[in-house]
């Protein structure tokens, strides 16, 4: 049976509905109104092998922050949602992703708790009319509301969408990895019976 979420997240600052499949075959339909941003999770959702739909209305007038990280929020819920108790996934994943010249290594694993570790510097504060710091904002809220350690380290890289476009798909890469079954593993991968907390 698909592993499949649904959230919808109204605030006074965003709508937002996201529907993701874990076990899909990379189809997107995605419309945030930032259109970098729509550009990266389309690569997540390709590279991921995931079907993920989001539907995003956010108050682009004040800036692109809180629609960035409130589908940051709602996808993290998704993932957490959608892998259920966790019984015969890998947890753990691990990818190393060039994408020309930058280099990026991301490691995961779905634990129960969060905490994010972000070594990548972005070399303009822009790309095109997307604030790069807005990268981090994001996978911190997905980190934190999946309940997942999430280390994200880029070696080195010159061009910042590079460096963006790099970490999306490698994180889709690594989370692809730790959600697969393990046909070995017949109950969840810890030694504590549980990875809910």
């Amino acid at each position: 049976m698909a592993r499949t979420a649904t959230i919808d997240r109204k605030t006074n600052e965003t709508n937002i509905q996201l529907e993701l499949n874990l076990d899909g075959t990379g189809i997107s339909e995605i419309s945030t109104g930032v259109g970098f941003f729509d550009h990266m999770l389309e690569l997540f959702t390709r590279h991921g092998a995931f079907d993920l739909k989001v539907k995003a209305d956010g108050d682009l007038h004040v800036d692109q922050h809180h629609t960035v990280e409130d589908v940051g929020i709602c996808l993290g819920q998704a993932i957490r949602e959608a892998i259920g108790d966790k019984k015969g996934i890998n947890r753990y994943g691990h990818f190393t992703l060039p994408m020309e010249e930058t280099l990026c290594g991301i490691t995961l694993d779905l634990s129960g708790r969060y905490y994010l570790v972000f070594n990548a510097e972005f070399p303009s504060q822009k790309i095109g009319e997307f604030d790069s710091e807005l990268v981090e904002d994001f996978w911190q809220a997905v980190a934190a509301n999946a309940l997942c350690n999430l280390h994200v380290n880029v070696h080195y890289g010159r061009n910042s969408h590079h460096v963006s476009e790099a970490i999306f798909k490698c994180t889709a890469r690594a989370l692809r990895m730790a959600v697969e079954h393990d046909t070995r593993m017949t109950g969840v991968p810890s030694t504590k019976g549980t990875l809910n907390s």
